[in-house]
């Protein structure tokens, strides 16, 4: 169904049982939920899908350990548990990341973590053996019955220095227990979305769409790519736009029904580091360490790369946020830190990129205090209206679980039962995953007739989603792209099945490209060139979409035209020393 099937759709039959309002990983999960159960259900996204904080995630996949020190053994259990769940449920995109914390002291922190945890200090200290080994065997405790990873061990001096003798000298042991990571996070989230959307003809979905209060009960869409729009008229409306959720009231409620604030967001920034040095010294796992002010940060091997985060500050506009020049420096300072004798030159900073975590509206001065568990609330409709149910807090590890809270209220308001749960449910590429993956590999490739390497790289990106994405390259002659990993068929399938209509949206968020330091101009341009094409742009159009990227590539993600240009030739030189070697 494109935009235009789905807003005629909307004018022949306006009334539908809910509009979720917000296309982040809750809220798309809220509308999966509501899909499956056979409601009538509507998404509603301003920008592209996973396009604001659900694609500013560390890439953790965690029951979020120093959340023991506020008392929220409730959220971390339910973390551990969405967790184990996606392991299990999206094998191609979540996997073990073994995770080692340096340990600098032994007593330390134990009186500082008690009176935080009774809720009589705010300020953040470090934490010393004992304080993690408390915090660790909790977290094995809580995962006993499930053993999906190993227990946690400790290492002393000598161990810790044979494995990582990069880290800070001053070092005493370190303890390493396992966690999680997810590769492709806005790309799960694209496969949560179709197999909401997979439930039937009632459950419809649109991006770049704005919706405002019209009237008693009344609604207007208005797609913003075609200017084309559509009223409805909702039973229930659920908020989950996130950091924006007192913002999308203000559209959403009369003036007499508008609450007092329900959202106080956090900053979260990270860097994508290219250096082989830092990448070599964390050995395959993911360093979670305390800066010297007792402040939590992360760094650990992402796509070829290391990811390194990240901060916690407050934020008043949720729509302007990037990574800050200050922020970066904390960031590095932090590294040098843990990692005294690495450098990490400006130019080695290939990405970065910034999101505002959903919190509670809090007054607490130490932004750790913040809790990070998830709620809804609900304002009250009146004279017509309808109910919104606001989906307050939340991490990325427990969308699924938050999305089946909301539907289960909403569903308790319409009076209507469950009829599937989501706790087992596979998703996208994660079906029919294969114990042997080469096996697979191997026999998709001779059925579709493409070569077994590039089935792998497929197969890789996708999960098992890769056969339909084989088979429509199979269908038609394809040629090559200037990253020699993707191919023109492949991108096309992409624009024509996964709703993208700008070149973010493909660059950023369908690929990796832009993330892990792969993107070069030649190859931007080449990707243009096909969602031109698809799209029937014209020249100017061509242009104005490229100076917009370029400009959100620098603004946001701190990646210059200029370094863009220089990969082509990096690229180029890459390209002349393979065929000198074959």
């Amino acid at each position: 169904m494109n935009r235009e099937e789905t807003l005629d759709g909307l004018r022949r039959s306006p009334k539908m049982d809910v509009c979720v309002i917000g296309g982040g990983i809750n809220g798309i999960s809220a509308f999966r939920e509501l899909a499956l159960q056979g409601l009538d259900v509507l998404l509603v996204e301003k920008h592209d899908y996973c396009s604001g904080a659900s694609a500013a995630l560390s890439r953790m996949v965690h029951g979020g350990l120093r959340y023991l020190e506020n008392g929220e053994f409730k959220l971390v259990q339910e973390s551990l548990a969405e967790r184990d769940r996606l392991l299990r449920n999206a094998p191609h995109y979540v996997a073990p990341l073994p995770t080692t914390v340096p340990v600098f002291d032994i007593f330390s922190g134990l009186g500082n973590g008690l009176v935080r945890f009774l809720g009589l200090s705010r300020r953040p200290s470090r934490r010393g053996a004992i304080a993690i080994k408390v915090g660790l065997s909790i977290y094995d405790f809580l995962t006993r019955k499930r053993a999906m990873m190993p227990r946690h061990q400790f290492r002393g001096r000598s161990g810790t220095v044979a494995k990582w003798p990069a880290l800070n000298s001053d070092i005493r042991s370190s303890a390493t227990y396992y966690d999680a990571w997810v590769s492709h996070p806005e790309r799960l989230g694209i496969e949560l979305l179709d197999d909401g959307l997979s439930a039937g003809s009632a459950a419809r979905a649109l991006n770049y769409a704005e919706i405002r209060r019209t009237g008693e009960g009344r609604y207007l869409i208005r797609d913003t790519i075609a200017g084309a729009s559509a009223t409805i008229e909702p039973t229930l409306i659920i908020n989950a736009t996130g950091g924006w959720i007192d913002i999308t009231n203000e559209a959403l409620l009369k003036p007499e029904t508008q609450t007092s604030p329900l959202m106080g967001g956090t900053k979260g920034s990270h860097l994508i580091v290219d250096n082989a040095a830092l990448y070599d010294a964390l050995a395959g796992h993911m360093i979670y360490y305390e800066n010297e002010d007792g402040r939590i940060c992360i760094l650990f091997p992402y796509l070829g790369k290391v990811l390194v985060g990240s901060t916690d500050i407050r934020v008043d506009d949720p729509g302007s946020v990037r990574c800050e020049a200050d922020e970066r420096d904390y960031i590095l300072q932090s590294l040098s830190f843990v990692l005294p004798g690495i450098t990490i030159r400006p130019e080695e900073i290939s990405f970065q990129f910034s999101g505002v975590r959903p919190l509670p509206a809090s007054t607490d001065s130490f932004t750790g205090r913040i809790p990070r568990d998830h709620f809804c609330t609900i304002v009250d409709g009146d004279d017509g209206d309808p109910s919104v149910l606001c989906m307050i807090g939340g991490k990325w590890t427990t969308f699924r679980s938050f999305g089946e809270l909301a539907a289960d209220l909403a569903l308790e308001r319409l009076g209507k039962q469950r009829r599937i749960s989501t706790a087992d449910r596979e998703i996208g590429g994660g079906r029919r995953f294969p114990l042997d993956r080469a096996a697979w590999i191997a026999q998709v490739a001779a059925e579709k007739g493409i070569p077994g390497s590039r089935m792998a790289t497929l197969f890789g990106r996708y999960g098992t989603h890769a056969e339909a994405i084989a088979g429509f390259i199979a269908m038609a002659p394809d040629l090559p792209m200037p990253h020699a990993d993707y191919s023109q068929r492949e991108l096309i399938f992409l624009i024509r099945n996964e709703a993208a209509e700008h070149l973010d949206d493909l660059l950023l968020r369908r690929t990796t490209l832009a993330i892990s330091g792969a993107l070069s101009a030649e190859m931007m341009d080449a990707v243009l060139d096909l969602l031109a094409t698809e799209k029937a742009w014209t020249p100017a159009q061509r242009s104005a979409e490229r100076t917009r990227f370029l400009t959100l590539l620098r603004e946001r993600h701190g990646v210059a035209e200029s370094t863009l240009s220089e990969r082509n030739e990096q690229r180029s030189m890459e390209c002349e020393t393979t065929a000198k070697s074959g």
